[in-house]
């Protein structure tokens, strides 16, 4: 859920006045926006809150912290930045716990604020006090009966506490409230795939409608269909990905299990887990199936290299270590 910034409108209209070139486009975009005025409050909130809905938590953190230093102040830019710590990248104890105290206070100065009532309730589920944490969504969904964070939130707590019935008919109602909302479409595939029930790809596939550029998203299908044994459709997926964002090394290592396994297309496999490594130097399951490859050649040495490659990355990777174990005793 996010709050709609009415103020922009007026900006909107201030810029447009200000510039006849400007007022002359029929589209002025939010980023261009933020070149004029890149210390307006409700913009960097806007900007944010857009980074936040596409899942991209590293650039919306950078908005967030900048409303907030501008104004501590705003509710909005307070919300906004502490939603941003919870799901920063690398996000720590000490961010939970910030969180979870600029949160409180909000609650305290705003009890009707819908955006920190679910927040707060988040912090909690975080903190594994989950009761607490119904108590604050109850409170949120009396105030806004139709809030869809509030009901994806219910649908997360009943997932971890394994009450997937109750977890699906949360998101289900989330749905309802917002089904343009591609992410809750993703939660309920996962809920799905997770139960081994071939319906998330229904799911993922609205998702997909929604976002077809969003790696995450086609990712998500992709594995799906591997999954449930629509290899050829998967392929086609997993190259659409490295098509959007050729530095996703996954999309190439599962184009390279699929040559390798499905195939049989050894050359092949061997082109895409190299891509992969290129783009992700860590990516550990590429340097063992390479091993595996050199190993079908005959070809130990190369194949005792990339095994070393992968334990080098991660030592206790045991399907590597196995491998080597294995090799060692036939040379």
């Amino acid at each position: 859920m996010r709050i709609v910034l009415f103020s922009i409108i007026t900006i909107i209209l201030a810029v447009a006045c200000q510039d006849q070139k400007t007022s002359s486009r029929k589209n002025i975009t939010l980023d261009e926006l933020l070149v004029a005025h890149p210390d307006s409050i409700p913009l960097l909130i806007q900007k944010g809150n857009q980074l936040m809905d596409s899942l991209d938590f590293e650039q919306a953190l950078g908005f967030g912290a900048k409303a907030f230093r501008l104004d501590s102040t705003n509710i909005e830019a307070r919300v906004l930045y502490a939603e941003c710590l919870i799901y920063k990248p690398n996000r720590t104890a000490d961010d939970i716990f910030r969180a979870f105290t600029m949160y409180q206070n909000l609650v305290k100065k705003a009890p009707k604020n819908v955006e920190a009532l679910v927040g707060l309730a988040n912090t909690l589920v975080l903190l594994n006090d989950h009761e607490k944490a119904f108590k604050y969504i109850n409170q949120a969904l009396r105030i806004d009966k139709n809030c869809r964070d509030a009901y994806i939130l219910k649908g997360t707590i009943y997932k971890i506490d394994q009450n997937f019935k109750l977890a699906i008919s949360s998101y289900e109602t989330a749905v309802q409230q917002d089904p343009n909302y591609y992410v809750t479409y993703l939660l309920l595939g996962s809920l799905y795939e997770y139960q081994e029930n071939p319906i998330c790809i229904e799911k993922y596939t609205t998702a997909y409608q929604l976002e077809p550029k969003n790696v995450e998203v086609i990712y998500a299908l992709a594995f799906a269909k591997e999954k449930f044994g629509q290899e050829a459709a998967a392929q086609r997926l997993y190259r659409k990905m490295t098509k959007v964002d050729s530095t996703y090394a996954d999309g190439y290592f599962h184009l390279g299990y699929l040559a390798q396994n499905t195939y049989n297309q050894p050359d092949s496999a061997m082109f895409y887990y190299k891509k992969a490594v290129k783009v992700n130097p860590q990516h550990i399951p590429s340097y063992h199936n390479m091993g595996l490859l050199y190993e079908d050649r005959n070809d130990l040495s190369n194949a005792l290299f990339s095994y070393g490659k992968a334990l080098k990355i991660d030592s206790t990777y045991q399907l590597s270590k196995d491998r080597v174990k294995d090799l060692r005793k036939r040379i």
